[in-house]
């Protein structure tokens, strides 16, 4: 079997490499390496991978028709997994014609190849941010989902209901995982640990949204998130949507207090009132997810930020 893997230099995606890789499975990362962030930062990510036997990677962006089809017809891939995105939702609102062209047109052409080539199974990441200012908690999958309060969750909304066109139409298995709030090594800068602690050692402040009161974070290790996915690929599911959390919401005035007993610096707060774009509190059931997938994530909050704290000192402040 051969694995691809879009967007297989970033945080997430170069996890899940690395983790097939590992269990002895031939992989193709895609990447373009955007400079939405230092391309190096992927660059290093994917420093192990490089090394393997199994692993190949393609340089080309998923608006590219004719690099898509050379891959799928060069490599053949059985398994996709596909986290390739324009991420955030603040920077969707400067640019949300960007957003539309990688995350719904460049979804369209992958499906579109996956369907040509008899691919066995997708597993599409999307996000709970399509859940928007859910009227209850915890969000389940079947809860609605449309009024997204962002560009970025619009589009990853488009991608979901694409993903369900082309299962109805061609019966090609797609399972659509929805991440919520990843973090651990290899994170962002523009991830809220990563700038947060970027902002604490250098004794400058940072904006936390009515000062971290009654705003809550699902906050879920990417190992975890990982391992849901791979459980994904490994299971063809029809048409299904699962939810990836910790279910154990964390409220960000608890989540800076724990940064700052980590790390050992002090946090300088901004207070700014909550934007448009954020909703108060995000927080997956994962029932449907333990049931068909046995996603079962096991990393508390303290271990993970624990474990990032030591992936920063040894990469970032080296």
């Amino acid at each position: 079997m051969t694995y691809l893997v879009t967007g297989g230099a970033g945080f997430i995606g170069s996890h899940l490499v690395d983790t097939l890789l590992r269990r002895g499975e031939r992989v193709v990362c895609l990447d373009n390496f955007t400079p939405y962030y230092d391309p190096l930062r992927k660059r290093h990510n994917i420093t192990w991978a490089m090394e393997q036997p199994g692993y190949t990677l393609v340089e080309a962006d998923l608006r590219d028709a004719a690099a898509l089809a050379a891959l799928f017809a060069t490599y053949r891939p059985t398994h996709v997994a596909h986290l390739a995105a324009m991420p955030g939702p603040r920077p969707s609102i400067a640019d949300p014609a960007l957003y539309e062209a990688v995350n719904v047109g460049g979804t369209v052409r992958l499906l579109e190849c996956a369907r040509q080539h008899g691919v066995e199974n997708v597993v599409l990441a999307s996000t709970s941010s399509v859940y928007g200012k859910a009227e209850k908690v915890p969000f389940e999958e079947d809860d609605r989902t449309d009024k997204p309060l962002s560009p970025y969750a619009a589009s990853k909304k488009a991608a979901e209901v694409l993903a369900y066109t082309f299962y109805s139409l061609y019966a090609m298995p797609i399972s659509v995982v929805r991440f919520f709030t990843v973090y651990g090594p290899r994170g962002r800068p523009d991830m809220t640990p990563h700038l947060f602690v970027d902002k604490m050692v250098r004794n400058e402040p940072f904006v936390l949204f009515n000062r971290g009161v009654d705003l809550f974070r699902d906050y879920t290790y990417v190992d975890d998130i990982v391992a849901g996915v791979v459980a994904a690929l490994d299971r063809p599911n029809g048409y299904a949507i699962f939810n990836l959390g910790n279910s154990q919401p964390v409220e960000m005035c608890r989540f800076v207090g724990l940064l700052e007993q980590i790390t050992g610096y002090p946090a300088q707060i901004e207070d700014r009132p909550l934007p448009a774009t954020e909703p108060p509190i995000t927080f997956a059931s994962t029932a449907k997810a333990q049931q068909m997938l046995g996603f079962a994530p096991a990393t508390p909050v303290e271990v993970g930020l624990e474990r990032f704290w030591a992936w920063y000192r040894a990469t970032i402040m080296k």
